[in-house]
């Protein structure tokens, strides 16, 4: 056994700290150097020194890369895929300690200074003073996980268990999943190359506080979905001594998100859990600066969780609210041009971005509206949102005649939800997983859709009718900056499973992971989870 190294609770937590030290946060050099050091660290094990070829980077944009590790048995096909990313979130919240937001152990222990300890929330303070919580970036959210995946994978390969692991860790889960669109693929190639059934995709997100004074521990057999309607509104310029010659985009845009925030059109149940309501999440003109011009272009995103919707079934909800909002802003609008005696300048149109783009090519030819395109995209600066709305923007420029007019489209990312919950390895799983935290005294529950988004969204894809078209269709940076592999998607057939530790207060300043369930409990229920399907 002294050949293990972290075997025990004590070397557990030394890795955690150790990986949390390799700061990587998404889109820093840290997040870029991270694939290299675990590598590294993973060649260490006997295994991987024996066999370095079942260690894998995968580029992922940006200098980035996924990392897989492959443990396989000469004598098994079964194989269980651990998912976790390694990129964390930014720690500017921190202020004068942020030097320590990635030293859990540092960072804890000065936490304890009044000076700090005062500052917190009571529950933060009281779980500090427990001595039962570790503090710091990435602690809960989530390179326990991955420690975790590493602790298995190295029993696995000393104990020579006859079934397959493959250690699978990505970058920017943060932000658009880079890292997972990418290691799909190679999962697929991985499975060919070495002819392996995948029979588990198994994540280890945190197990997240369902209120400030609850500490059950949760099992998700699912993840719920996002998608980002977004809309570009524009309207007529004019001066602002001659408002009623023009139309603001401003007062369109309100309209469309009065009828979009807290829509229940867009909220979906399943299996008695129900998705959170649509808001906005950017809402903004596109002047680039100040004038007495008034606003005449604005854009606005919003964010719509799913259960069981595809994208072509949002576009149609989302067109339809579209039409009713712009069917009350043009008839407010009437009366104030009835009002005022003037003219007016126009109905405001609804369109797909499909729509538009069909127009424009018409307009002015595909060569151009490439060119038009390829402009928005070398803009280094903006990100995929960003150049999503400006591409639609300089086409309805350049196609006036549409105007006003709201157009619809989907900006990045998407996440399509997944569950397997009536899957029977999963249920079987679940009440083994509740009967051995019951060993620890400790109550697991299950819940069908992880709430927290994650990287299984990209496995375990169904789609008959090949409803995703609607999304390619309507993204404008699709096939440019953005794509999804949804044909290995699919091919990636197999239950999922997320088991991870117990913390709170992901991406807040306070993010903490329970040491108990981390170091204790967790490895027990990974480690019996894995041996109960071989």
């Amino acid at each position: 056994m002294d050949n293990y190294m972290w075997n025990t609770p004590e070397k557990l937590r030394a890795l955690l700290c150790e990986i949390v030290s390799w700061d990587s946060r998404t889109l820093t050099e840290g997040e870029n150097e991270f694939a290299y050091k675990l590598k590294n660290k993973l060649m260490a094990l006997p295994y991987f020194n024996k066999h370095p070829e079942l260690i894998e980077l995968h580029e992922a944009g940006l200098g980035r890369n996924a990392v897989t590790a492959l443990y396989k048995h000469p004598a098994a096909t079964d194989t269980v895929v651990l998912i976790s990313h390694f990129d964390t979130v930014h720690t500017e919240e921190y202020g004068e300690l942020e030097p320590l937001a990635v030293f859990p152990e540092e960072l804890t222990k000065k936490l304890m200074e009044p000076k700090y300890k005062k500052d917190l929330p009571e529950t933060a303070r009281l779980d500090l003073e427990s001595g039962n919580y570790l503090f710091g970036r990435g602690t809960m959210d989530m390179k326990m996980g991955l420690a975790l995946h590493m602790q298995l994978i190295e029993k696995a390969s000393f104990e020579q268990w006859p079934i397959n692991l493959i250690l699978t860790t990505v970058p920017d889960e943060e932000v658009n999943s880079a890292g997972m669109r990418a290691a799909v693929v190679e999962l697929v190639r991985i499975r060919e190359q070495y002819d392996l059934t995948y029979q588990l995709f198994l994540n280890s997100e945190p197990s997240f506080s369902q209120g400030p004074s609850d500490t059950n521990e949760y099992i998700y057999s699912g993840t719920i979905g996002k998608i980002m309607p977004a809309a570009l509104f524009y309207g007529k310029e004019t001066h602002v001594g001659e408002p009623l010659k023009g139309m603001t985009a401003n007062f369109i845009a309100s309209y469309m998100t009065q009828h979009m925030e807290w829509n229940l059109l867009f909220r979906e149940t399943d299996l008695g859990e129900s998705t959170p309501l649509p808001v906005s999440l950017q809402l903004k003109d596109l002047k680039m600066e100040y004038s007495t011009q008034t606003p005449y272009r604005a854009a606005a995103l919003y964010n719509v969780f799913l259960l069981k919707r595809t994208a072509a079934e949002v576009m149609d909800i989302f067109e339809q609210v579209a039409c009713e909002a712009m069917t009350a802003c043009n008839e407010q609008y009437m009366q104030i041009c009835k009002r005022e005696k003037v003219q007016g300048v126009g109905s405001i149109k609804v369109l797909r971005y499909e729509a538009l783009l069909e127009h424009a090519i018409r307009k002015l030819g595909a060569a151009e509206v490439d060119s038009i395109k390829s402009q928005v995209l070398q803009h280094s600066t903006w990100d995929d949102r960003e150049k999503s709305i400006r591409i639609v923007d300089q086409l309805m420029i350049r196609c006036q005649e549409l105007a006003p007019a709201t157009v619809l489209l989907y900006a990045p990312p998407y996440y399509p939800a997944i569950n397997s919950s009536t899957h029977p390895l999963i249920i079987k799983s679940i009440e083994l997983m509740k009967k051995t935290a019951q060993t620890f005294d400790v109550e697991v529950e299950q819940i069908h859709y992880f709430n927290g988004i994650c990287d299984l969204s990209y496995v375990n894809y169904t789609d008959e009718s090949d409803e995703w078209l609607a999304f390619e269709r309507n993204t404008p940076v699709w096939g440019d900056t953005y794509s999804i592999p949804f044909k290995e998607m699919t091919a990636l057939q197999g239950p999922v499973l997320n088991v991870g530790p117990f913390g709170k207060d992901a991406h807040q300043k306070t993010e903490r992971l329970h040491v108990d369930s981390a170091f204790k409990e967790m490895p027990v229920m990974i480690d019996t989870l894995i041996k109960n399907l071989i």
